[in-house]
């Protein structure tokens, strides 16, 4: 039974050795592959086959053993015509997920369109992620999960010091369910909290909450006041 899966990264700007360096911190097979040869020994050492080759050629990618692939990222998403290319040739390889980059609105619609399971833009939604956590001061990093719903990182507000997930009932007074908590100093998130336990001003909580209830913040302030 295959334990891992094997990621092929098409482009080694910042973007595309980022993930691959990520990946491969997480013990996954990486082939990272560019044209420049400075950027494929920069990631020698640093993921699983490190390749020098040209991804817009299909007998090329055949060599450098992408067909192995289980998920490929085209983070070329600044050259159109180079993106387009390595999708098509992922594509007739029958890669079964395809992420890929792309500079602006237009270049996205064009990789969907082509065959792009999932096309992001980073800095737009690096920037919209950002203004979020910019206008709500105890947010650390969102992630929307829907139209509806978003998982959220964050500090545990003033009014939940010192109380415990029992005391707060958060679930029954705002719908927000609690993943996990992280203490200080600890890595790990506790995906399995003790409801008694007091939370500490110093926590962070991974919880799952309606868009609208964090809209403004101080709703999550007023939560557990008497």
């Amino acid at each position: 039974m295959k334990t891992k899966r094997t990621y092929v990264v098409l482009g080694l700007g910042i973007f595309g050795s980022t993930i691959a360096k990520e990946l491969n911190k997480y013990h996954q097979d990486v082939i990272a592959i560019d044209k420049d040869m400075a950027c494929v020994e920069r990631m020698g050492e640093l993921v699983s086959n490190a390749v020098c080759c040209d991804f817009t050629d299909l007998e090329q990618l055949k060599a450098a053993g992408v067909e192995e692939a289980d998920v490929a990222v085209v983070a070329a998403g600044s050259h159109l015509e180079d993106a387009v290319l390595a999708i098509m040739n992922l594509k007739e390889l029958n890669i079964s997920f395809i992420l890929a980059k792309a500079k602006n609105r237009r270049y996205a619609n064009i990789l969907k369109k082509i065959g792009a399971d999932r096309v992001i833009t980073p800095e737009k939604e690096m920037g919209y992620r950002m203004a979020k956590s910019l206008l709500m001061r105890n947010i650390i990093d969102v992630v929307d999960i829907d139209n509806e719903y978003s998982i959220i990182e964050i500090k545990a507000p003033t009014s939940w010091v010192n109380k415990n997930l029992v005391e707060l009932d958060l679930r029954n007074k705002m719908n927000i369910n609690v993943l996990g908590i992280k203490t200080l100093n600890d890595e790990h998130l506790n995906m399995s909290p003790d409801p008694y336990e007091t939370i500490n001003d110093t926590d962070h909580l991974l919880i799952v909450v309606k868009k609208e209830i964090f809209a403004n913040n101080d709703e999550l302030e007023r939560i557990g006041e008497d």
